[in-house]
């Protein structure tokens, strides 16, 4: 492997960590872990105080709204990590960079601007 290669491929790795580190952050916002399934996230349901009368009744609609709104949006976030997470995993073994579909190198260019990239080009289409 080239040095300018290798030296790309570490600069991906640190953009990969970096990206995780974000997107972490902000499914933590929404979303805890799921204990029981690895990888797996759970929306944060905004509980109420528990009050009654119209004005909670307000409340709590606004609560299921929010939440399922959140859930597209952890859901994504929860994608996202999982493919940060395998892109990170695919280096770390050494086979980062391969098309999943065709075996083919996935250009460097094509990592560096997308570094979960599973697929080529070609592929990808």
């Amino acid at each position: 492997m080239e040095k300018s290669t290798k030296e790309s491929l570490r600069q991906i790795e640190k953009k990969l960590k970096t990206e995780r580190v974000a997107t972490e952050t902000e499914l933590l916002k929404i979303a805890v872990p799921n204990k029981n399934v690895p990888g797996d996230w759970e929306s944060k349901f905004p509980y109420g105080s528990g009050d009654s009368g119209t004005s909670s009744l307000e409340r709590q609609a606004d609560e299921v709204e929010e939440y399922t709104t959140r859930l597209p949006l952890e859901h994504n976030l929860a994608a996202k990590l999982a493919s940060i997470d395998k892109a990170i995993a695919k280096i770390n073994s050494g086979s980062y960079g391969k098309c999943e579909k065709c075996g083919r190198q996935i250009p460097l260019k094509r990592l560096e601007i997308f570094p979960e990239a599973l697929f080529c080009v070609d592929c990808q289409q």
